[in-house]
């Protein structure tokens, strides 16, 4: 025959009423969980002056003096790393816009990340 003389000790009331508060501890935690999650925005939306930037460049290559096959190259390698710094900025869920096509004053500018993203794409300082 089995022994239940372990089992005499708890008293059954006692042990439904811990095992209640157990579940509405748990209930408590996952419904906080829940509502943080369902707060928390998906996406961000921010812009890039993407013309203006690239300008300046373009600017800054053409009045430096050097040679124009130079100028071509440098100009292409900056536009390959500008494309890739926008690539990365809209992973994990970021929607980045052209500022130049964007009729809103409320989305936040993130120009000066795209130029550091660049920069160091190059391996240079920013440059005006």
């Amino acid at each position: 025959m089995a022994d239940t003389t372990l089992l005499q000790p708890f008293n059954r009331t006692l042990v439904l009423r811990l095992g209640a508060v157990l579940l509405a501890v748990c209930l408590l935690l996952w419904g906080a969980w829940v509502s943080r999650e369902v707060a928390r925005p998906r996406e961000q939306i921010v812009t890039v002056r993407l013309s203006e930037t690239i300008a300046r460049f373009v600017d800054a290559e053409a009045r430096s003096g050097k040679a124009p096959e130079d100028g071509q190259a440098r100009t292409l390698a900056y536009l390959q790393a500008a494309e890739a710094a926008v690539r990365e900025m809209g992973s994990n869920g970021r929607v980045v816009l052209v500022a130049e096509a964007v009729l809103s004053s409320n989305v936040p500018d993130a120009t000066a990340e795209l130029e550091q993203r660049v920069a160091a794409k190059l391996g240079r300082e920013k440059r005006p």
